[in-house]
């Protein structure tokens, strides 16, 4: 059967998209179709910041795009130099976190110092809140702008148009619901409710029923393979 992938393509490296590679070995052939588009801002701060560790307790890293966009802050030579002769050294003897278990871990280690947390436009209130509630200063700046990737529509129609209406969608993003539903509703038709609706975790199953979308899978945790072992269920 085919499954239809709302994401972006694999971030990096070369090979076939995981999701692609895990429904494949469960006898289910994959589209991926980008849905956002990403443009980086701020990148002038976020170096200042990044070149004055002292005045940061740590870092904070909860997507890709910010990692990318403090990649991005050190490509001049210059700067990668100085970077190199003494700020990375004083950076790793702060603590940095990532989303996962480790973010668990920010509340028992309260820092005087602010956090440093490059973000995107678009982000959930629950890690600062989280924070703010167990008194972790947060130093908060947006480095990235999400918006619908321009093509979206158009690939969607084609999609739809060489492929059919297909046995199950899945998002991997609140945004991506917000960005693609009305489209794919309007192309799907009467068949809309055939289609097997699959989430890549809790908040964008939340997203997706509260625009009236049946969730027929969440992954358990949000990686490849416990998506396709969720999508293979829901096919039988």
């Amino acid at each position: 059967m085919h499954v239809l992938l709302l994401k972006e393509p694999r971030e990096g490296g070369s090979g076939p998209d995981p999701y692609i590679k895990e429904l494949a070995s469960r006898g289910h052939e994959a589209t991926l179709i980008p849905v956002l588009s990403f443009t980086f801002v701020s990148l002038n701060t976020l170096s200042d910041k990044l070149f004055q560790p002292e005045r940061h307790g740590g870092l904070i890293f909860t997507s890709p795009r910010a990692v990318e966009a403090v990649k991005m802050c050190l490509e001049d030579d210059e700067r990668t130099e100085q970077w190199n002769m003494d700020i990375r050294d004083k950076w790793n003897a702060k603590s940095i976190y990532v989303v996962g278990k480790a973010t668990a871990a920010l509340g028992e280690d309260a820092n005087i110092l602010p956090l440093l947390f490059p973000c995107g436009s678009i982000k959930r209130e629950v890690l600062p809140s989280a924070l703010r509630e167990n008194g972790v200063p947060l130093d908060t700046l947006m480095v990235y702008q999400t918006a619908q990737h321009p093509d979206l529509e158009k690939n969607l129609k084609n999609h739809f148009t060489e492929q059919g209406v297909p046995a199950c969608i899945a998002f991997f993003s609140p945004s991506g619901v917000k960005f693609c539903l009305e489209t794919v509703r309007r192309l799907s038709g009467e068949q809309l409710m055939q289609i097997k609706f699959a989430a890549i975790g809790p908040t964008t199953a939340e997203a997706m029923m509260a625009e009236g979308l049946s969730v027929s899978c969440s992954a358990d945790k949000p990686t490849a393979e416990h998506l396709a072992t969720g999508i293979a269920k829901a096919l039988q």
